[in-house]
């Protein structure tokens, strides 16, 4: 199919005939990231990427509603429409053991992990990544809103400025000939999703494309409209990266048996119960229940939870740390995309997907990072800075990496 559209430009420096394998999966944004990159003269090969699907083993049925048929068959019609060729990609025993084996692992030892970080390490840019490379891919593409940036010291100035969109960063001042890739927050702030893409590497990155990361999300439907794809009109999906619409509680009721404990207070006075200190997170207000309250009582909050004891404690933490109570942070599993610690230190890092970003110093001892955080009035428990969370690290717009807190 040939589109009378004028070609779309991005901030990746086009290179015709390329192969590259986009991660089709349904929605309209890798769909619109395969019609872009055709558009611009690679040759595309779209792939759906099957994932595991929890199962209620004793209703003999999936648990939830089994969504993946119907994002394979969107995917299709995408394909179709762009006149690609279309694979299936089964992941699926990777999926289990590296997203959903390290979750339940995690919730049980009392952490709160992040499976959609995991996702994206392990699987997309990992063995979807590694499978592509084995199958003739020069790249591969997905529908992030984020904003990949070679960082080329020599003729890339001239090309940079015939791109449209001015969301490139100006050239490194280091001189040299060697190619470093920079990642960056997409153009539409609300869509972001770089927080999720902290574990990549150069060596990942040089083969990974973005092309919808500086656009806007109205503007994404309006191109998918443009290219004829039906994913236009359809709702972006929902839930836990290709799990879906599980509600976690339940789903971890099936894996770690829930048992009775106790709520307390800060004085350490039972007030209340709740059915499994596993199944809670720092900064959760819900899912426990208060015996001894009244109809004034401000809300409460999970600020500390005691797996061995099975117990968690909650506050109104309604006082903010002084200048000498600054949250101090350790983290483990720190990856920096550059592949070294940041020049400068004064940096910024969210906790959460799409949580204002707090003023923070990283410093760097032996083995591991400690960060602090320098913002005052932070209220660490409604901010819910629990162990095995991502704390990934920004200078301005740019993502600089993170970590797992401990």
């Amino acid at each position: 199919m040939v589109f009378n559209i004028e070609k779309v430009y991005y901030t990746q420096i086009m290179v015709n005939g390329k192969t590259v394998y986009v991660g089709l999966s349904g929605g309209v944004d890798s769909a619109v990231s395969a019609a872009m990159l055709k558009n611009n003269g690679y040759d595309v090969t779209g792939v759906f990427i099957k994932a595991w699907t929890p199962f209620d083993e004793a209703q003999g049925k999936p648990l939830g509603p089994c969504i993946w048929k119907e994002d394979r068959r969107s995917a299709m019609r995408a394909a179709a429409v762009l006149d690609i060729p279309f694979v299936t990609l089964d992941l699926e025993k990777e999926y289990k053991k590296e997203v959903v084996d390290y979750m339940i692992a995690e919730y049980k030892a009392g952490r709160t992990p992040n499976p959609d970080v995991m996702c994206n390490k392990e699987i997309k840019f990992g063995a979807f990544l590694n499978w592509a490379k084995k199958n003739g891919a020069d790249y591969i593409a997905t529908g992030h809103y984020a904003i990949r940036y070679e960082n080329h010291t020599k003729d890339n100035e001239s090309k940079r400025k015939k791109l449209e969109g001015r969301h490139l960063p100006p050239l490194s001042k280091e001189r040299s000939d060697e190619v470093r890739v920079r990642l960056f927050e997409g153009a539409d702030k609300n869509k972001d999703q770089s927080y999720f893409l902290w574990t990549l590497t150069q060596e990942q990155l040089k083969y990974v494309l973005f092309p919808v990361g500086h656009l806007q999300k109205e503007e994404v439907r309006k191109l998918a409209k443009q290219f004829g794809l039906p994913q236009a009109t359809r709702k972006d999906s929902q839930g836990l990266c290709f799990l879906g619409q599980v509600d976690m509680k339940e789903f971890l009721s099936r894996y770690i048996k829930q048992k009775m404990g106790n709520v307390l207070n800060k004085k350490g006075e039972t007030i209340g119960y709740h059915n499994g200190a596993a199944f809670f997170t720092i900064g959760e207000r819900h899912g426990f229940t208060i015996t001894k309250k009244n109809p004034n009582d401000k809300p409460l909050y999970v600020v500390s939870k005691d797996i061995a004891k099975n117990t968690i404690t909650v506050s109104e933490n309604t006082t903010p740390y002084k200048k000498s109570q600054r949250a101090s942070l350790t983290l483990k599993g720190v990856n920096w995309i550059l592949g070294r610690f940041p020049p400068k230190n004064d940096l910024s890092c969210r906790l959460r997907y799409r949580q204002k970003k707090i003023k923070c110093k990283a410093q760097n001892k032996k083995s591991k990072i400690e960060v602090l955080l320098q913002e005052e009035n932070y209220l660490p428990a409604q901010a819910g800075i629990s162990p095995g969370q991502s704390l990934v690290f920004y200078n301005g717009e740019e993502c600089l990496g993170g970590g797992i807190v401990r």
